[in-house]
């Protein structure tokens, strides 16, 4: 598809959420995507790699989070797992107001976040070189955030205990999700009840030629108990 053809289907699809992107937006987005696939040639970031691909996969696939974490801009979003910056990367760009935490425990995946942060001159944006569940028993991350995000990281279960400490008592989990869901829904009912979370929402999520997928929209009710999250590995061993 050429290239005018794909910034009219990034501009027009964010417009339909009622997300609108001006040509700072779209030149900031365009960067990104000529950084990620020359870094991907010789650093293997993402099996994503074709423009098409990375503007459906990545950065819509991104940017429609932001019409699920609530009426009003979160101060503060974490994404856990980041990889190469997404969902967290297009959304700081959209909204340039949001301070945002890059969790990743990849070195060079980091490197790559630190570089396009740096390249994008992107303010507030902290990137952690960590295991989110060391971060989430850190004073200055726990129970910190408004939004946590995170995407192809892990199932239902395991995400909850990696993401409801990082949150304060009303923030939103928000988990892009396939379109078969069901078994990891209710697989995920224990995690959520000891670790204060329960599923507001199950959403569908349509973007132009991909298969359906859905959001799964999780509120923080209580506080997550101070064992929790367990020590690194054991949530992906032993589900909750």
């Amino acid at each position: 598809m050429p290239t005018t053809s794909l910034t009219t289907l990034l501009i027009d699809t964010a417009s339909a959420w009622n997300i609108q992107l001006t040509s700072t937006h779209v030149e900031q987005l365009r960067t990104y995507q000529d950084e990620l696939q020359r870094w991907n040639a010789h650093t293997n970031l993402t099996a994503i790699t074709s423009s098409e691909d990375i503007i459906r996969r990545h950065f819509l696939d991104s940017l429609r989070c932001a019409t699920s974490w609530g009426a009003s801009l979160p101060h503060t979003l974490v994404d856990v797992g980041s990889g190469a910056g997404f969902p967290g990367i297009p959304l700081k760009i959209a909204f340039p107001a949001l301070h945002i935490t890059l969790i990743e425990s990849v070195a060079k995946k980091v490197a790559f976040l630190t570089h396009i942060a740096e390249t994008l001159k992107l303010n507030d944006v902290t990137i952690l070189h960590a295991r989110a569940e060391t971060v989430g028993h850190q004073p200055p991350h726990r129970e910190a955030y408004d939004v946590a995000i995170a995407r192809a990281v892990a199932s239902l279960p395991v995400l909850a205990e990696y993401c409801l400490p990082l949150l304060r008592i009303g923030g939103r989990m928000l988990a892009p999700k396939g379109a078969s869901i069901t078994d990891e829904v209710a697989a995920a009912n224990t995690a959520l009840a000891r670790l204060g979370g329960q599923i507001i929402a199950i959403e569908p999520v349509t973007i132009p030629q991909l298969e359906p997928r859905t959001l799964v929209v999780i509120e923080k009710t209580v506080a997550t108990p101070g064992v929790y999250p367990r020590r690194p590995g054991t949530a992906v061993r032993k589900p909750l």
